[in-house]
């Protein structure tokens, strides 16, 4: 569950977001909201056949819990499974590779995630699970490219009138940042001079 950091995100907003791509450019590099078909090309389809408590251990059965991590080591779709038991809120047993206890962190923080390879992806179509954040940075993307209001409520999947609404607000956040980014080269903290180089900027 990889995230960018907001310097960088900024970043590959402004280089790979100046247009959205269409989806099928777009790698599947995530699940679609309500697609379970990776489950089949899980490594433990046939151990979960043939034993379906083990990747639902007790925490203190260890030799069990390591036995469905070794499972988890080789599937092709462990990220997949990491990040769809974090979406649907999936609290017991092992995904991902990782224990109920190792992924209440993650749980705790997914509303924190911001991905910028989600947002890009959103934009060009791709039904995806969103984080508040990054639905925020969708609104944020959509007003500086002046994205269609329709297209940005299918995205969003809320109605033309909130999807207005929504970019009216980024608009005023724009303005506001501009405006407080204006001021600040003029002012001094307590007393303390405005550095040289700083004063050189703004003239």
């Amino acid at each position: 569950m990889a995230h960018t950091t907001g310097d960088q995100g900024e970043g590959i907003l402004k280089e790979t977001l100046r247009m959205p791509k269409p989806v099928s450019e777009i790698p599947p590099a995530h699940r679609r909201l309500g697609d379970q078909s990776w489950q089949s090309r899980g490594a433990c389809r046939g151990a979960a056949a043939d034993d379906p408590d083990l990747f639902f251990p007790d925490a203190d059965h260890f030799e069990r819990v390591a036995e469905a991590k070794r499972y988890c080591a080789r599937c092709p779709v462990q990220q997949v499974c990491l990040d769809a038991a974090l979406e649907n809120n999936d609290r017991y047993g092992i995904w991902g590779g990782l224990t109920e206890e190792e992924r209440d962190p993650l749980h705790v923080s997914l509303e924190n995630r911001l991905d910028y390879g989600r947002v890009e992806a959103a934009l060009a179509g791709r039904d995806i699970h969103l984080t508040n954040a990054e639905r925020r940075a969708i609104v944020r993307t959509a007003y500086v490219h002046q994205a269609d209001v329709e297209h940005l409520a299918r995205v969003l999947k809320v109605s033309s009138e909130h999807a207005e609404r929504l970019l009216r607000r980024a608009r005023r956040e724009a303005r506001h940042r501009r405006l407080a980014e204006a001021a600040t080269p003029l002012r001094s903290h307590q007393g303390t001079a405005v550095p040289e180089a700083t004063l050189g900027r703004a003239a």
